[in-house]
């Protein structure tokens, strides 16, 4: 770390136990405030644990977040966080944060558009209606091409198996049941996606 309190370009806060934050670059102990504006003026940083040096910058961020609902701010809509922790633990959280990603990189490329559409559409209750479902759409179709590369089978590829067995070995108990497991939770993702698809 350099004597300017930067990691290379990225600078570093530290937490303290008593959970105050410390820039290191300006020599200052700030608050989220603080972390919230180098976010919008894009400066990267990263929150470690003073004492243990610990990576908390992921928590802090969420923790901003949090404050901005808590707030008034009401971005995240309930279905989204009720759906959003139901993903916790099950088979799709790791496609989960990659799909988000690629949502937010989505939207953020079309920002300018979609701030003149927005204005434009502003006059006009059935125009927003229609710029929010073709964004819909879109990130539908980004989240289908997401789980096909996560979709064991090829497409027309019967799921009842990898490989065709030779026909005198047959399969064993334990490869057949792992298959079933594996058909049951490719079917329960189909079944998911289909229903974001009909939201």
């Amino acid at each position: 770390m350099s004597k300017s309190g930067t990691k290379g370009d990225t600078i570093v806060i530290k937490k303290y136990a008593n959970r105050r934050l410390y820039d290191t670059s300006t020599s200052r102990y700030v608050t989220l405030d603080h972390l919230r504006e180098l976010v919008k003026q894009d400066a990267e940083f990263v929150v470690l644990d003073a004492k243990s040096g610990e990576d908390l910058t992921r928590g802090v961020l969420a923790q901003i977040i949090f404050e901005e609902e808590a707030n008034g701010a009401n971005m995240l809509p309930l279905p989204f966080l009720r759906q959003l922790i139901s993903y916790y633990g099950d088979a799709l959280e790791a496609v989960v944060p990659n799909y988000l990603q690629m949502t937010m990189n989505n939207f953020a490329q079309e920002q300018e558009r979609l701030r003149e559409n927005f204005l434009e559409a502003m006059g006009s209750p059935g125009a927003m209606i229609q710029m929010m479902e073709g964004q819909t759409r879109r990130n539908i179709e980004m989240f289908q091409q997401a789980m096909r590369m996560f979709t064991p089978f090829p497409e027309g590829m019967p799921a009842t198996g990898t490989m065709p067995e030779p026909e005198d070995k047959p399969a064993a108990s334990g490869e057949k049941s792992e298959l079933e497991s594996l058909k049951k939770e490719l079917e329960a993702m189909r079944s998911k996606i289909d229903k974001l698809a009909g939201s």
